[in-house]
């Protein structure tokens, strides 16, 4: 770049994006990079408080924001996402699809620690909406080293950083437990709550029993739906260390592969997780969400319908940011439940 009055400037190509900014009326570039300066642009560019100006001198190690922009773009960007076009140096990421938005930490941070680029995300692990904002990429100066970029894209490697898994509408079974349930001393409460949050995801639900608390029964019962075709299995009520629950007994007497009995999300310390021998998930709901308005079922649930594997690593990161407040007014997921850094 090179600083000359603006004056002076007639004929020379801006090198950066200028702004202009009206109150209650305009912000946004009066005049773009690569714009060749006229006699008229000058009153405009006084007016925005241009009396000098930058023009481009070419360098060949040097990259213009807008260009570094977009090599943050490209780090970012994969399937389901689109990019806006470049401005001021900034490009962000818009949802195509519905769908859980995740991100890969690790590398986030490590290329915004290289300075002089930035890289801000919404928060991952949670779904979003097709036409949400995912994230926004900015270089800092108006020029950057070409190295330094090379360097982001090294600490990036080969895959965006970024991805949007579409939610796939699945068929599932629920068996109620609980001598209280079966014996009609109480009525069912739990499964309309379960299908009120999977309808949200377009799932249906295509199998439903209540049993007493017999392991074997509930055993059968679980394996019963995975045959008729149920993509998912969930087990209501059962769950916690007293002798006479036998859920989780009766899931691991499937032959299911258990990732964790017991998360640490409150509500939603019982939780169990796990897998049948082809990768159907079968999970043990504490009472809890039968009456909490959210709880780990709610931060699980977006993994389960995208096929997103639930690991013992990403449930003992929920601790940080794993209790719910229970606020008087619930703006889940605009709030700090689940969202740990």
């Amino acid at each position: 770049m090179k600083l000359m009055n603006t004056v002076d400037a007639v004929g020379q190509v801006l090198c950066h994006d200028i702004t202009q900014i009206i109150k209650d009326e305009v912000k946004g570039p009066v005049f773009r990079k690569g714009h060749i300066i006229r006699e008229e642009d000058i009153p405009v560019l006084l007016s925005v408080g241009k009396d000098t100006i930058y023009i481009w001198e070419n360098d060949e190690n040097m990259l213009h924001e807008n260009d570094a922009a977009e090599v943050l773009r490209d780090i970012c960007q994969n399937e389901n996402m689109h990019a806006t076009e470049p401005k001021e140096g900034k490009i962000e990421l818009i949802a195509d699809a519905d769908g859980l938005f995740l991100v890969d930490l690790e590398r986030l941070r490590a290329i915004n620690a290289l300075g002089e680029m930035m890289i801000a995300t919404r928060s991952a692990g949670f779904m979003v909406k097709k036409g949400d904002k995912l994230c926004g990429t900015r270089v800092v100066p108006l020029v950057i080293e070409k190295a330094k970029m090379e360097r982001a894209k090294e600490v990036a490697g080969d895959t965006p950083i970024m991805r949007l898994v579409p939610v796939k509408a699945k068929k599932y079974g629920v068996v109620t437990t609980g001598n209280e349930v079966f014996y009609g001393r109480i009525q069912d409460t739990f499964t309309p709550v379960i299908e009120g949050k999977l309808k949200a995801f377009g799932c249906e639900m295509i199998s439903h029993v209540v049993l007493n608390d017999d392991h074997a029964k509930i055993t059968e019962a679980i394996n019963s739906m995975l045959n008729e075709g149920c993509e998912m299995v969930f087990c209501s009520g059962g769950m916690s260390v007293d002798p006479d629950d036998k859920t989780p007994l009766a899931i691991r007497n499937t032959g299911a592969n258990i990732i964790s009995y017991g998360a640490p999300v409150l509500p939603g310390a019982m939780f169990l997780v796990s897998y049948s021998e082809d990768g159907r998930p079968i999970c043990g709901l504490p009472g809890c969400v039968m009456y909490a308005k959210r709880t780990i079922f709610d931060l699980v649930l977006p993994y389960l319908v995208t096929d997103t594997p639930v690991t013992k690593e990403w449930l003992a990161g929920l601790g940080n940011g794993g209790l719910c407040l229970n606020c008087p007014v619930c703006h889940f997921p605009n709030c700090g439940f689940g969202k740990g850094v």
